[in-house]
């Protein structure tokens, strides 16, 4: 008889590794299982936001940050430094000591909270009589049973057609942060986070590059005014942006990699590049998953049907993360784990989705909740704004980083907090207290009459929502 679990998660990704925590401290016996693995085949549990993207990208983002500081930056404190030189291995080889600390703190945290873990591919085997066999294939083949399976087996990036990932000259994310060499030349195809992220990494570090997006405006998803301040912020920095862009072909030889592409004026353009990196988003992992030998129902592009509460077509078993709807964000997968282990243990789960953040760590760092002034305009809203530079900040000028602002909207009426966007300095860490303001349903007011610590960042904060009611006192 296999071994049997009260729940049984797939995947040990934010979403997967969180919820058997949480499942596990709420008196529940938890089996958690994944694949991932380092170069030397140990268990690397974290998914892709720990191995190939959150923590590795944010590594490279602060080592390439710190770099060109001290190209640019530091002479203007009063510091000098003569024979600067780029070690790239050293960077790369920081970058994997801290994905390792995370993977191996994951691990810490299945022994602490008595998580059983299995190093290994999960997938359906058979359900019978309320319980779910589960065949996971690693070193050895076994099965084990659960009463509730959770999936979480995240998401990976997105071919584009005609252009499949080789991962020496055509990238994914993956390759885009394991490069030993930075290209004179580098493409990229897309202009969303992932895109403008690693685009500035490689930007700072030495390389010449080149953005395509299809959409003719930049991050759509952003407000439009937040949006066209970091056009205009990352063409300075020497980003080349080139939007409503369709691509005709992409062919590889002579160790580069030919584009050619159409603009918004429909001219045709080719590009030769180094490397070529694909940011054009990324779909389910659920191929493998033996969804067909239970009946797990999955849509037409992958996802797994869920319901608001995460709950799949079959009983006892649910999916969260990447997997299913809504934004492919870490927080939101962990979010929606907490809430599926409570419910399994009877409790009262909650995500509100309507105040999960949104950050993109360029410098400056892009960050924002809520809804943006154009998803309101297109609601007929009626609402109040207030926008406040970083420019006129005392600690952003200290600091040297003066770009940027934070944008307030609110209801005409009530003034309750509709959506607050931010670009600038830490705006990573500012949002937080939007997002706990928008929790509460916090007016404006209410922001602009908390006193905030001088001279900090988040006093930007404070004179945006003054700034609402005309009343900002420092702009």
């Amino acid at each position: 008889m296999s071994e049997q679990f009260d729940v049984v998660v797939i995947g040990a990704g934010p979403g997967g590794y969180i919820a058997a925590i949480r499942a596990a401290q709420l008196g529940l016996r938890v089996a958690c299982i994944d694949d991932w693995k380092d170069e030397k085949g140990a268990p690397a549990p974290g998914g892709t936001c720990t191995n190939v993207g959150c923590i590795p990208s944010k590594a490279l983002l602060q080592s390439s940050e710190n770099y060109e500081q001290a190209e640019h930056a530091f002479a203007d404190h009063g510091i000098e430094i003569k024979g600067l030189k780029l070690r790239l291995d050293r960077m790369q080889e920081r970058k994997d000591k801290v994905v390792k600390q995370n993977n191996d703190g994951i691990l810490y945290l299945f022994r602490k909270n008595g998580v059983t873990f299995f190093h290994g591919r999960g997938s359906f085997d058979q359900a019978e009589g309320g319980v779910y066999t589960i065949r996971i294939k690693g070193k050895q083949e076994l099965a084990i049973s659960g009463r509730h399976v959770i999936v979480a087996t995240g998401s990976r990036a997105r071919e584009l057609p005609g252009a499949a990932f080789d991962e020496k000259l055509i990238l994914s994310n993956v390759g885009a942060l394991a490069m030993v060499a930075v290209p004179k030349r580098l493409g990229i195809v897309g202009a969303g986070a992932v895109g403008l992220e690693i685009g500035s990494v490689w930007r700072r570090l030495g390389a010449q590059v080149t953005i395509l997006e299809a959409s003719p405006t930049l991050l759509d998803a952003v407000d439009r005014q937040v949006a066209e301040e970091a056009r205009k912020l990352f063409s300075k920095q020497g980003l080349t942006i080139k939007l409503g862009v369709k691509i005709v072909a992409v062919a590889t030889a002579d160790k580069q990699v030919t584009v050619e592409y159409a603009d918004d004026k429909d001219s045709p353009c080719k590009d030769a590049f180094d490397k070529l990196i694909i940011a054009v988003g990324r779909t389910p992992n659920t191929a493998g998953l033996g969804a067909e030998s239970v009946g797990l129902k999955t849509d037409e592009r992958g996802f797994v049907a869920v319901d608001a509460e995460c709950r799949t077509n079959l009983p006892n078993v649910w999916a969260v993360g990447d997997v299913v709807r809504g934004p492919m964000l870490a927080h939101k997968a962990e979010e929606e784990g907490v809430a599926v282990a409570e419910r399994i243990a009877g409790k009262h789960g909650h995500v509100n989705y309507a105040t999960i953040p949104w950050v993109i760590y360029t410098a400056p760092e892009i960050a924002w909740v809520g809804k943006t002034e154009q998803e309101l305009d297109s609601e007929g809203v009626v609402f109040n704004t207030g926008t406040f530079p970083f420019l006129a900040n005392g600690r952003a000028r200290a600091m040297g980083e003066t770009a940027g602002m934070v944008k307030f909207l609110a209801a005409a009426g009530s003034d309750e907090i509709l959506g607050v966007h931010m670009i600038g300095p830490m705006a990573s860490e500012l949002i937080a207290e939007m997002v706990v303001a928008m929790e509460f349903r916090a007016s404006a007011e209410d922001i602009a009459r908390i006193c905030h610590a001088h001279p900090t960042l988040s006093e930007a904060v404070r004179e945006a929502a003054l700034a609402v009611d005309k009343r900002s006192l420092n702009y």
